[in-house]
């Protein structure tokens, strides 16, 4: 579970990113997030990451207050989330077992990380992922070779198998072809509830968000200007956001 209480942040000189957000998101949900280019949903996300300090606010996860934890603390906290990019951060000459398998490097003893040796339950593993995203035909194809939406399909095995508790996803469909996105949202539906993860999605297709969200919020300039359940949005829901 997340609680946020008044998350703001300015940019120097007097330029206000955030005001004042609060909200609860729990276990097994998907919350898509809405809101028109400069409305400050990487901001959002970065403060959450505690890539960005906070001007004020309260950040309580999994039932502990992080607001101010030191920087070692922060690091630990990390481990447990992962952050899926709109163009996936992935070595495209390797395959993609082998860059689901680099996931694991920081679960391994510091000999197995020096030596980078893969044990057979490490390799059964990434291949069990893999399958989960309907992948397993691919698991020997160069990552250069598959198309945009098998790439984010290879992240979201990285952020799985790494353990990841939470997860934000940056218009994680943004170039896709439109079953291409419905199925990264579907591959993000399901681990959420499956797993019982937190994914943060950023969207601007008000649809996919309508459709695979467990909740939608929307935010505009800065504040969440909508909190609902996954639906679809009022004319005047829109207007909100938009």
């Amino acid at each position: 579970m997340i609680i946020v209480r008044n998350l703001s942040k300015t940019y120097p000189p007097d330029t206000r990113v955030l005001q004042r957000i609060s909200f609860q998101a729990d276990e097994g949900e998907l919350i898509a997030l809405l809101g028109a280019s400069g409305s400050g949903k990487t901001t959002f996300f970065k403060c959450l990451m505690l890539k960005e300090k906070w001007d004020e606010g309260q950040y309580i996860y999994d039932g502990k207050d992080i607001t101010s934890i030191n920087g070692w603390e922060k690091l630990m906290l990390r481990k447990q989330w992962a952050f899926l990019e709109e163009k996936p951060s992935l070595n495209g000459k390797k395959t993609a077992l082998k860059n689901v398998l680099s996931a694991l490097l920081f679960k391994k003893s510091w000999l197995r990380f020096l030596t980078n040796t893969v044990s057979e339950d490490d390799h059964l593993e990434a291949m069990d992922y893999l399958d989960k995203v309907g992948l397993l035909e691919k698991a020997h194809e160069p990552v250069d070779k598959l198309s945009g939406g098998e790439k984010q399909r290879v992240a979201i095995c990285k952020a799985m198998i790494k353990g990841a508790k939470v997860i934000y996803a940056d218009e994680p469909v943004s170039g896709l072809d439109p079953e291409a996105a419905s199925r990264i949202m579907e591959d993000l539906q399901m681990i959420a509830r499956k797993n019982k993860l937190v994914i943060f999605c950023s969207l601007h297709q008000v649809e996919l968000a309508e459709k695979f969200g467990s909740r939608i919020w929307g935010l505009s300039e800065g504040r969440l200007t909508v909190d609902i359940a996954g639906r679809r949005l009022t004319q005047r829901e829109k207007q909100l956001i938009f």
